[in-house]
């Protein structure tokens, strides 16, 4: 309702039921913006480019107008959600999904130097972010994306979902179009708010959240995988870690995270 009162592309609710869990919601097919991607490969950059103009107006609209009637209001990424996260992965993946439990001090030192991250995403200014913005959670109906996936909303940095989008597990981009795309989204906020944008600051949460955000969908693909019996997500623990080596070795090379990360 928040979000289809702020226009935005959401599935229309016909009808609820809070009390037997029952919600009627419209039908907006069976593509995702994954599939479209795939049987149009030529259109992927106009495509991601109608992501990144949704993104911003949601982005924009929603955390203008977000107050207390809103879940995600009540919620946000502060520092002890980020760095539960982080631990979600070691204990899923590092410990279980890999066979290698941590000895006590290698996971003190892990967190420690973690942590500062963390710390530094949570001070950023809070953005509505709808979390899982991804190219399985935009639905392509008639020629328009689709917000669905939205339930675990929250507030934290605006970068969050665009490093979703442009580091997606899902679907590989290449870096010349990702600059791109971040170039396009930064003159978007830019132009809707009123306001420049710090560039070197931007770049610079984005890497340290794509870093926290691949690591946390490497958790959940692990744990989806050995408690759920789900295992459609494991061959995409690989990329999603590419991401985070790639990231770690250009904007943190010979810093305590990299050595500490990669070792």
């Amino acid at each position: 309702k928040f979000l289809r009162g702020l226009d935005l592309p959401t599935p229309e609710l016909f009808y609820c039921d809070v009390q037997k869990g029952l919600l009627f919601l419209e039908d907006c097919g069976t593509i995702t913006l994954e599939d479209q991607l795939n049987a149009f490969p030529q259109s992927k950059a106009q495509l991601y480019r109608q992501a990144v103009e949704l993104l911003v107006h949601m982005q924009s609209r929603a955390t203008d107008l977000v107050d207390s009637t809103c879940p995600a209001y009540h919620r946000k990424f502060d520092v002890k959600k980020l760095m539960w996260e982080f631990n979600f992965m070691l204990d899923y993946y590092v410990d279980e999904f890999c066979d290698s439990p941590l000895e006590n001090s290698a996971r003190k030192e892990l967190s420690e130097v973690f942590a500062s991250l963390c710390e530094s995403l949570a001070a950023e200014k809070l953005y509505f972010t709808h979390r899982d913005y991804h190219s399985r959670n935009l639905m392509c109906d008639q020629g328009h994306l689709v917000l669905i996936d939205f339930q675990d909303a929250r507030m934290g940095p605006c970068q969050y979902d665009l490093v979703s989008l442009l580091k997606d597990s899902y679907v590989k981009i290449d870096d010349a179009l990702a600059e791109d795309l971040i170039n396009f989204y930064v003159w978007l906020k830019e132009k809707e708010e009123g306001q420049k944008v710090d560039r070197e600051n931007f770049d610079r949460i984005f890497d340290e959240m794509s870093i926290q955000r691949n690591l946390k969908a490497v958790g959940t693909f692990a744990y989806q995988s050995l408690k759920k019996n789900n295992n459609r997500y494991k061959d995409f623990i690989a990329p999603t870690l590419d991401y985070v080596r790639k990231t770690l070795m250009r904007r943190f090379k010979s810093t305590s995270l990299q050595k500490v990360l990669l070792k």
